[in-house]
């Protein structure tokens, strides 16, 4: 690559930030009726450009998806799951993906889904660890194989993301709630 053609990468690559970010920021404060110009607006270049990089809002929302699974990834990866013990760990990936979630909330609203595979490999598949460890530690009741926990789990994720959008309780106490409410129901008798 040339000195030229790697300088032009740079920007692109921040523009395309730019617009994902201001895409997150003006769905999940405005849902719906955010128009592309909006969004163009929001991110601080022309209509012309957010088509250049995303030619309707489809592609867009599918970008934002992906920002959003690289997102949750990253910040799990950052919670140290492996070495937490499960109870921590629980609550550190309340925390991790419910401020993700709060960020790309408007992805649920669109019911837009990203890509089997990688959910599973980025996201579950570390938090089905911290389950099958708090099954094998006895943590956890053992009428409920992990796949079944992280099912219902996902509903206190849900729960605690409504609860932050209608403005109901912060993001931690959210968090809190959530991983307080899970364990408890979760825990062995």
């Amino acid at each position: 690559m040339s000195a030229r053609s790697a300088a032009s990468v740079v920007p692109r690559y921040r523009t395309k930030a730019a617009i994902l970010d201001a895409a997150a920021h003006a769905l999940s404060e405005h849902g719906g009726r955010t128009s592309m110009a909006n969004v163009a607006a929001a991110a601080g270049v022309s209509r012309a450009t957010l088509y250049r990089y995303y030619p309707d809002r489809e592609a867009l929302l599918d970008a934002l998806a992906s920002h959003a699974l690289a997102d949750a990834a990253a910040r799990l990866a950052d919670a140290g799951l492996e070495r937490a013990p499960v109870e921590e760990a629980i609550e550190r990936i309340v925390r991790a993906l419910t401020a993700v979630g709060d960020r790309y909330a408007v992805l649920v609203r669109e019911q837009v889904e990203g890509d089997p595979d990688e959910i599973e490999r980025l996201v579950a598949a570390p938090m089905r660890a911290v389950f099958v460890r708090g099954l094998e530690s006895g943590l956890f009741r053992q009428d409920l194989a992990a796949d079944v926990l992280l099912e219902l789990f996902g509903g206190a994720l849900v729960a605690a993301l409504k609860l932050t959008q209608h403005r109901q309780l912060g993001l931690e106490e959210a968090s809190a709630a959530a991983a307080s409410v899970f364990l408890d129901g979760a825990r062995a008798r």
